[in-house]
C-alpha cells in the first residue's frame, strides 16, 4: 500500500510552458497548443488536455513520463494501478527541457494515446490568463466512439453518400452537429 503524502505547496511560477498535445494515430492530426505556469501540476495539465481537446473526462487517464507513470487521486490508489499521483507534481518537477516528450493515455477501454511535447519555456506575460490555448486543428473525436477503428468508422459514415444501416446508426449516434475539421479556440479561452 502507498503511504499518503502530503500534498506540496504550491511555490509562485517561474516561467510558462508551452505544450503541443496531439492525438497519435489519426491523419491528419488532431492536434491542441496549450500554454501553463510551471507551477502547475500534472492534474492540471489533465484539466486542460480535457478541455483543449473537447473530452468530458468520464474515464481513466494517465500520463507516462520515462517509466514513471501519474494518474488522479482516484485511481492511484487502486491496489492494480501503480501510479503516482498527478496533483502532487508540478509541471517544473518533470518537464526539464525544450522538446521534452511524454505520453497521456485517455480511457483506456477506447485507448487514446496523446503525445506531449513541452515545445518551448516562455517567460511570464503579466497580462496572461493562464492556462490558455493558441491553437489547434480538427475536432476531437467523440467519447465513446470506439478508440481509432470507431472514430475511423465514424469518419467513413460521414462520407458515404448511401449510409448502411449500421453508418446510418453511427450518424444517428453522433448527431447532425459533429464536423471532424470544425476547431474554434473560442471555445476553449
Amino acid at each position: 500500500m502507498k503511504t499518503p503524502r502530503k500534498k506540496k505547496t504550491t511555490r509562485p511560477a517561474e516561467k510558462a510552458i508551452q505544450f503541443k498535445v496531439t492525438l497519435r494515430y489519426i491523419q491528419p492530426p488532431i492536434w491542441r497548443r496549450v500554454v501553463l505556469t510551471d507551477n502547475a501540476t500534472l492534474g492540471d495539465l489533465h484539466q486542460v488536455i480535457q478541455v483543449a481537446m473537447g473530452w468530458y473526462d468520464g474515464h481513466l487517464h494517465c500520463f507516462r513520463i520515462g517509466d514513471i507513470r501519474y494518474t488522479d487521486q482516484r485511481a492511484s490508489e487502486m491496489d492494480d494501478m501503480d501510479m503516482e499521483r498527478e496533483d502532487r507534481v508540478s509541471l517544473a518537477d518533470v518537464v526539464t527541457a525544450a522538446k521534452q516528450k511524454f505520453r497521456y493515455e485517455y480511457d483506456f477501454g477506447d485507448g487514446w494515446e496523446h503525445e506531449i511535447v513541452a515545445e518551448k519555456f516562455l517567460p511570464l506575460d503579466p497580462s496572461a490568463t493562464y492556462p490558455l490555448c493558441l491553437g489547434g486543428a480538427r475536432a476531437c473525436p467523440p467519447e465513446d466512439c470506439g478508440g481509432v477503428p470507431g472514430y475511423m468508422d465514424l469518419l467513413e459514415a460521414l462520407q458515404a453518400k448511401e449510409p448502411t444501416e449500421e453508418q446510418a446508426e453511427l450518424l444517428e449516434w453522433v448527431g447532425e452537429d459533429y464536423d471532424p475539421e470544425e476547431f474554434e479556440i473560442g471555445d476553449f479561452n
